[in-house]
């Protein structure tokens, strides 16, 4: 409809008015969900009734109680009136919104949720299958509406009953709105082949390869959505898990959920799934790839069923009372090696050779005097002989000392690890001065992941319901083994692109990956339509893609607006501050990206020149200065990044209300899954020759622009950067698309 349209105005009047009637509904919901705690505290019902009542009422006005403020709804479809053409829908009008509202429960809904199966129309009819929708309608709202009817600033109708397919300009406004503050949800954006994916059944493991700018990351986060909103019982008896790769994306994503009425989801990164203990210790290179290699499984293995010991095994001589019960040793050995057969968890097979033993002596017992009762039987199970010699043929195991004594001891090592890692890696991977006891040991981040091999095989931990795992492609093979002990029964949703694996043993094709993490089955899905990078950028990014080692299909972008500039210079300090000085002048977030050593330096020089920005604070000043940091590389991003998170950027990194958001200086390591409007790069080559995957590093810090990418340098660029028929610019020259 045009502006000046009269049944413009008219609608959007209408649609106010209900708006504002959806408003009450929905405080009167949330009035309605409190009082009827205060009603069922005080109900009758038995201690676990009144118990499981009250949780699930606190759980549901808590829910209602922190629903961000915002539009009720973004969508509505009205369906044709033939029953033939939209079945038990037809005549209908559904407004399409984050959360159902209602009158009341048994009332029909004012809005219904993104979720439900008639939203699915919102989003999968089109002019070609309409799917019984006459009428598809989107509301266009102010940026940061708080829900107020007033914002309601304009709406478009596609009549796709009639054959109308148009581009949606409130879709595009969306997408190309100036990033502020943390990610947004894109229940009103969400593409056909996005919500085929978020859909997909709960029994079904997905994986997006996604390129850069497709929303990969908000797929996963949806899918998480709609998987509590169908399944939840079955998924919040598990938990849901959302891994991320580091604390400044989980804090960039933490309002997602919530904005879509999910809360109680656990996000953490896998160093704090598996942080037995701070990390200490810092590993060599080699040290560390060793560690994460799939082959330590077998090692482990191999060291923790070394401590059994069917051989060493003697009779068994159990007093009771005026009676001798005796087990013989072939006996004992028998059970042993029975028992190892079953493959149970090691404190789950020492505990099945007890009580395969005590069997034995209550078989004699009751062919002598009878039945026994259970206190007798536990009398026997805990009897000092029987202990005593469970812990000479299956001791009971800790991983710290397991790894400890495998690390420590070059003839352990040596003997767990025969035909399998070769004598150079045992050597690189020993310690070279042992500690004490494993109490006194130092840990290494990478030593973790081998400890919770360890503590997996000891005693399985508990699972989850489901499992979102972002920015997969740098999980290790032992980290992805990690994942895969949490989620055994579980279906997970595998978000990466190979193209942006940076870390040493980081995958190289999904099948492999996807093996480690259990679910050899799982569908790969692609994605390369790019919603928010711009086309020239895009351009540039796949120009670098080519010489990549990673077989992946280019990213095609929607958009050929943004603007692309290469600028080399003599000075790229002061360059780099007059590029931040021409964003200011832009709206949306600024992001300075350059290699670590130089992030610091970069930071300070912008602050002299009047343009504070976040940074690495938590690392103190000299954080990335090449004299000052040492690189951990067992961490999971090869520079001991893991810990990196939104207190390193000043406490209100994520604030769109703080005058010191808009400009972030980030060091390369720590940039993926982030975004900004506007990328001042500086020095790319610095980037490639900072690690061995450092192309690969300088494709993730090309796309981390919505709009403008603004590249500054002084020594020549990569060559993957340079077209073929260009030779290295002289100081002073710009080249600029748009």
């Amino acid at each position: 409809m045009a502006h000046d349209d009269p049944a413009l105005a008219d609608a959007l009047i209408s649609e106010r008015t209900y708006h504002d009637a959806c408003r009450a509904a929905l405080d009167a919901m949330v009035d309605g969900a409190q009082e009827l705690v205060t009603v069922g505290e005080s109900a009758f019902a038995s201690g676990a009734d009144a118990e499981v009542l009250g949780y699930r009422l606190r759980s549901q006005a808590k829910e209602f109680r922190e629903l961000p403020k915002g539009p009720l709804f973004f969508g509505r479809v009205d369906f044709e009136a033939d029953p033939q053409a939209a079945g038990h829908h037809a005549g209908q009008a559904y407004h399409v919104g984050r959360v159902r509202i209602a009158h009341d429960p048994s009332a029909p809904p004012m809005v219904v949720d993104w979720r439900a199966p008639v939203a699915r129309m919102f989003y999968q009819a089109s002019a070609r299958d309409p799917q019984g929708v006459a009428v598809r309608r989107r509301f266009g709202w102010s940026p940061a509406s708080r829900g107020d009817s007033a914002d309601l600033t304009g709406l478009e109708d596609e009549h796709l009953g009639d054959g109308e397919a148009r581009e949606s300009s409130i879709v595009a406004g969306e997408i190309e709105r100036p990033r502020v503050g943390p990610m947004r949800d894109i229940a009103a954006t969400i593409q056909p082949e996005q919500d085929d994916l978020v859909r997909a059944e709960l029994a079904t493991s997905v994986c997006v390869q996604g390129a850069p700018g497709t929303g990969k990351t908000a797929v996963g986060l949806h899918r998480a959505a709609y998987l509590l909103y169908t399944h939840p019982q079955r998924i919040r008896r598990g938990g849901m898990l959302i891994l991320g790769p580091n604390r400044a994306f989980l804090s960039y994503i933490s309002a997602v959920l919530p904005a879509l009425g999910e809360t109680g989801v656990r996000q953490a990164t896998l160093e704090d799934e598996i942080a037995r203990h701070p990390v200490t210790a810092y590993d060599s290179d080699a040290a560390a790839a060793l560690k994460h290699d799939a082959r330590m499984a077998e090692v482990l293995h191999g060291a923790l069923y070394a401590r059994v010991t069917a051989h060493a095994a003697s009779a068994l001589v159990l007093p009771d009372g005026s009676y001798r019960w005796r087990v013989a040793e072939d006996e004992v050995a028998r059970i042993i090696r029975d028992v190892r057969t079953e493959e149970l968890p090691y404190a789950a097979g020492r505990e099945r050779v007890r009580s395969r033993i005590v069997r034995a002596v209550e078989q004699q017992a009751e062919r002598r005097a009878g039945p026994r009762t259970s206190t007798w039987l536990q009398k026997i199970a805990r009897a000092r002989p029987l202990t005593g010699l469970l812990d000479a043929v299956w001791p009971a195991a800790h991983p710290e000392a397991v790894l400890a004594d495998l690390l420590g001891r070059p003839e352990t090592l040596a003997a767990a690890a025969d035909g399998i890692l070769t004598p150079v890696e045992q050597e690189a991977l020993a310690w070279p001065r042992p500690p004490r006891s494993p109490r006194s040991a130092r840990w290494s981040a990478a030593d973790l992941v081998l400890l919770d091999e360890l503590a997996g095989l000891i005693e399985r931990p508990a699972g989850y319901g489901h499992i979102v795992v972002d920015e997969a492609q740098d999980l290790s093979p032992m980290q992805a083994r990690a994942i895969a002990r949490r989620s055994p029964f579980a279906s997970v949703t595998v978000l990466g692109d190979l193209a942006q694996a940076t870390t040493p043993w980081a995958a190289r094709d999904w099948p492999e990956l996807l093996a480690h993490l259990g679910k050899p089955d799982a569908v790969v899905t692609p994605l390369t339509m790019g919603f928010r990078i711009p086309g020239p950028v895009a351009d540039l990014a796949n120009r670098v893609l080519r010489h990549l080692d990673a077989d992946v299909p280019p990213a095609r972008s929607l958009r050929r607006d943004g603007d692309l500039t290469i600028e080399a210079t003599d000075d790229a300090t002061a360059a780099t501050v007059a590029a931040v000085a021409a964003a200011m002048g832009h709206a949306g977030s600024i992001g300075v990206i350059a290699a670590d050593t130089e992030s610091a330096r970069l930071r300070r020089a912008l602050g002299a020149a009047g343009f504070p920005a976040s940074g690495p604070d938590a690392f103190g000043p000299d954080a990335f200065d090449s004299d000052a940091f040492v690189p951990d590389a067992s961490g999971p991003d090869s520079l001991g990044l893991d810990s990196f998170g939104p207190d390193s950027f000043g406490p209100d990194a994520l604030n769109p209300d703080s005058p010191g958001t808009r400009l972030t200086v980030v060091p390369a390591t720590a940039a993926k899954g982030l975004e900004y409007d506007h990328v001042v790069l500086v020095e790319p080559s610095s980037i490639v020759d900072a690690e061995a995957r450092g192309l690969n590093r300088l494709y993730v810090a090309l796309t981390r622009a919505v709009s403008r990418l603004h590249i500054v340098h002084a020594a020549p660029l990569p060559l993957a950067m340079r077209p073929h028929e260009a030779s290295p610019q002289p100081a002073g020259h710009q080249m600029q698309a748009s």
